[in-house]
């Protein structure tokens, strides 16, 4: 035969084959009478987020605003099918009521990797490590962190004051990411930052890593569950040694024992002393979870508290200034609150203080409405499960996101939704909103369990630095806040550059 001929025939062959694989699921939805957008040959209904055109929560934010009057709707993702929920009562079953039905994030990977963190380990051992290092985050251990988080933010005041002296507009999510990276090393790991201060470059290479986003997450779409069957993972063996380093720094300092910080290391060291830790039953027929604390679970731990100490509370203070900045009589007002509690209080900040300040409180939730970090939320299923009230059946180890972007800008719950407006957390309106209206942390069993830290780290930070600096545009403020693509969580691109102006008090 002509070899052409036959060359010609195998290419037809290839492109048919490969045509039905990437398209094979694409009538999943329709099949079963679930609406949604019409998928891309390959990317599906991600492909400005594949080709990092888009931030992923906004992607899913067009998919839920298009579709105003459905409950469910079906998207893919690459060639994956995966529900996204709208409706608040649905997701109030699956995040809350039938918890143990989707009690997985379904970001699995290998634990040798750095996967048996809090946040990406599936439900035996997230159940074991959420018993164990709760207690962490009561308001008596937080009280115990005051006096760091104190020390720290006066330092970095001092160092803001310093640097306004040069010039008065700054990049400041940079600048906040340095007070976080403070705390979290003197909370989490009893390390004091400026001794650290010749690795600044190295902590700048570790947070690209940690939240640049990796085609690993596009392969483990294209066949799920891929990187957990072949022990691979998301994050590079660099950031592992990172990890595992720093954590035996700390337990060599302390000789291997507790110390009395009674901080994150601190819990670890005790739990270690235990040999294994085990799960809460929930019921006698349940069957008891234990873990060996290994050092590379202690890493994992290590690497989820210090990311999200880190990077959460400083984007999330950075899109607080740059909206505070652009709405002045806000900001008038929660710096007179500020001032006032200060001197009620002969400028003591306790944790009571900062539980006095309750237009803080509104203005940090209207942050997080606006900008919710961690989106979408993504659960995956542990059982054939009929979503309420429809007929439709999500299949054992499917997935289903929850758009926290689109609720939370949708009119419906939020009139105006564009406009930064922190009454809209008044207890009266607080009371009449479905709670699956405000959902920055997760909501149900799996929410953020330093939620608590992050606002007290947070709240202590914003106090210093408005008790002496105001914040205002510069020539390089965006008018538009534009969302980085290549982040994993939401960050600004480019920065938020803002003037700090000392208040001269």
């Amino acid at each position: 035969m002509d070899p052409f001929l036959i060359l010609g025939v195998l290419v037809i062959v290839i492109i048919y084959y490969t045509n039905c694989f990437i398209t094979k699921n694409f009538n999943y939805w329709k099949n079963i009478k679930v609406v949604g957008p019409k998928p891309v040959p390959l990317f599906g209904n991600i492909i400005t987020s594949t080709l990092r055109r888009k931030n992923i929560a906004e992607v899913m934010q067009k998919i839920y605003h298009d579709f105003p009057e459905e409950k469910v709707v079906g998207v893919f993702r690459l060639t994956t099918p995966t529900l996204l929920i709208r409706d608040l009562e649905v997701i109030k079953h699956v995040m809350i009521k039938d918890f143990d039905c989707f009690s997985d994030r379904g970001v699995s990977f290998s634990k040798d990797g750095l996967g048996a963190n809090l946040f990406h380990a599936d439900t035996d051992i997230w159940r074991v490590l959420r018993n164990q290092f709760t207690p962490i985050f009561t308001s008596g251990k937080l009280k115990n962190m005051i006096h760091l988080l104190n020390d720290r933010g006066d330092k970095f005041v001092r160092e803001i004051n310093d640097i306004c002296l040069q010039k008065s507009e700054h990049e400041i999510h940079s600048l906040i990411q340095r007070y976080t990276m403070a705390t979290i090393s003197a909370c989490a790991f009893g390390l004091d930052f400026d001794a650290m201060a010749d690795k600044m470059d190295m902590f700048k290479k570790i947070d690209k890593i940690i939240f640049s986003l990796s085609y690993a997450r596009e392969i483990d779409m294209l066949f799920p569950g891929i990187l957990k069957k072949i022990n691979s993972t998301i994050f590079s063996v660099e950031l592992r040694y990172f990890f595992e380093d720093l954590v035996k720094t700390v337990i060599n300092e302390r000789g291997g024992k507790p110390s009395n910080r009674k901080d994150f290391m601190d819990l670890v060291l005790e739990l270690r002393e235990k040999g294994e830790i085990k799960g809460a039953r929930r019921s006698d027929e349940d069957k008891e979870t234990t873990l060996e604390l290994s050092d590379s679970i202690i890493a994992a731990q290590a690497f989820v508290f210090y990311a999200a100490g880190y990077e959460t509370s400083a984007t999330t203070m950075s899109f607080m200034l740059y909206e505070l900045a652009k709405n002045p009589n806000i900001q008038d007002k929660l710096i007179k609150e500020i001032d006032d509690v200060l001197k009620r209080n002969n400028g003591e900040i306790t944790y009571e203080t900062l539980s006095d300040m309750k237009y803080m409180e509104k203005v940090f939730d209207e942050t997080l409405r606006k900008y919710p970090l961690v989106d979408p939320i993504q659960r995956r299923a542990q059982v054939d499960y009929t979503i309420p009230n429809t007929k439709v059946v999500i299949k054992k180890g499917q997935k289903i996101f929850v758009s926290t972007m689109g609720i939370q800008h949708d009119p419906k719950y939020y009139p105006n939704p564009e406009v930064f407006d922190p009454e809209r957390f008044s207890s009266e309106k607080v009371k009449d909103r479905h709670p699956c209206a405000y959902m920055p942390f997760g909501i149900g069993p799996r929410n953020c369990i330093g939620m608590r830290f992050a606002k007290v780290q947070s709240r202590i930070c914003i106090t210093k630095l408005l008790s002496r600096f105001r914040v205002e545009p510069s020539e390089k403020t965006p008018e538009v806040m534009l969302f980085d693509p290549k982040r994993v969580l939401i960050g600004p691109k480019n920065g938020i550059y803002l003037n700090l102006i000392s208040r001269n008090v």
